[in-house]
């Protein structure tokens, strides 16, 4: 039986759909672009490359370790000399950015691009990841292809540890990692840079687009806080790195390997504690990346009944693949109405909800394609869509 409709993330409270940047940091792409601790870069005009779906297919995000640039990371073949973690470290050399509205994506990003030199700023970075200012989220596979865009190399991992972010750092790795965060007493998802650690005092040292570019963060409130994804992280790296990154990567460079640890690790969390909303969540997400859908969706059922919070579907979409993977598609449509109401609007809701009303033969399908579309003309996945829309209503 599937979930009764009270199981739809909690409503969101009156507050503002925006997030305010620090007090006396510019309120606009374009006021940030005239600021002069930001050096203009050229503005690229790439198209994001999503993940190609279609209506049968729905995979929004490739899987984690999807690489499109011109590296394949493999696991070496002879031991790799890594630098042992100390006491403490802290890379230098970021053009740290303060974000602009609803601009943490793109202003993480292209601070850890200038870790190498690169000079494009948050308006560059926006232009490829969000070009409707409104986009509410910027997905992780997406700041990958965007440093992939611009001739860098970059790999997306879940389940890291606060060892593995030290011995990046020792390294001479900064690591984009995706968390939670508590803003203006309510939570929603952040980007942060990790660029140094302090074990005498426990802490890791931000670049934080919200609050400065040395932002320290204990150690257990980062993993607390980097749990609710999974604990993802994105690595930045020169072509001629890539055996060093592989090397501290392991074995996790094997989806079924990283998966399998990250299902492992959920049921272990769900043993100590039976109503833990985020490892019955993690756990869906791990199961729908191995395609058992059936186990996904039952996880997610879970997660639900506990309680999600109102933004959380903003940032994931494993439970509406899991859904419509199963054929329950009147929970998609559910789930990305309620997302909908919840977000101001949202392209991957809009997306899947296009593509629940087609499967239930409802009317709708493709003013909700169009509506993903301009939400972010880039989105390849809804342009698939649609032209699959079109060539099933056209016939052969």
């Amino acid at each position: 039986m599937f979930p009764p409709p009270q199981y739809l993330p909690t409503p969101a409270p009156t507050v503002s759909f925006e997030i305010a940047p620090p007090q006396n940091e510019p309120d606009t792409i374009e006021e940030a672009a005239s600021l002069g601790s930001l050096e203009e870069a050229p503005s690229t005009n790439t198209e994001v490359v999503l993940a190609s779906v279609n209506v049968a297919e729905q995979s929004l995000e490739p899987s984690a370790d999807d690489q499109t640039g011109s590296v394949q990371l493999v696991s070496p073949t002879t031991d790799v000399a890594l630098n042992p973690t100390g006491q403490a470290r802290q890379l230098t050399g970021l053009n740290h950015q303060w974000q602009t509205w609803n601009n943490c994506g793109p202003a993480t990003i292209t601070t850890y691009m200038s870790y190498f030199g690169r000079t494009e700023t948050q308006v560059d970075g926006a232009l490829f990841l969000k070009p409707n200012k409104d986009d509410k989220n910027v997905s992780p596979y997406q700041l990958a292809a965007y440093a992939q865009s611009v001739g860098m190399e970059a790999i997306l991992r879940q389940g890291g540890s606060v060892e593995q972010l030290k011995q990046f750092i020792s390294n001479d790795f900064p690591v984009l990692v995706e968390t939670w965060l508590i803003h203006d007493g309510d939570g929603l998802g952040h980007y942060r840079l990790i660029t140094g650690y302090n074990d005498d005092t426990g802490q890791f040292i931000t670049s934080d687009s919200l609050s400065g570019p040395q932002y320290p963060v204990s150690y257990d409130q980062f993993d607390s806080d980097w749990r609710v994804f999974n604990r993802l992280y994105i690595v930045v790296f020169q072509p001629e790195q890539a055996d060093l990154v592989a090397g501290i990567i392991g074995p996790d460079l094997q989806d079924q390997v990283m998966y399998d640890k990250l299902v492992a690790a959920a049921n272990a969390e769900i043993e100590a504690n039976p109503t833990d909303q985020i490892a019955y969540f993690n756990k869906g997400e791990a199961l729908t990346r191995l395609e058992r859908y059936e186990e996904a969706a039952a996880a997610f059922d879970q997660a639900r009944k506990i309680g999600l919070h109102w933004r959380r579907l903003w940032y994931q979409f494993t439970p509406f693949e899991a859904y419509y993977a199963t054929g329950r598609y009147q929970d998609v449509l559910d789930l990305a109405n309620a997302t909908i109401a919840n977000s101001g609007g949202l392209e991957e809701a809009y997306y899947y909800k296009g593509l629940a009303l087609h499967s239930l033969g409802q009317p709708g399908a493709e003013e909700a394609l169009q509506d993903a579309l301009d939400y972010n003309p880039n989105f390849a996945a809804a342009q698939v869509a649609m032209e699959t829309l079109h060539g099933s209503v056209a016939g052969p």
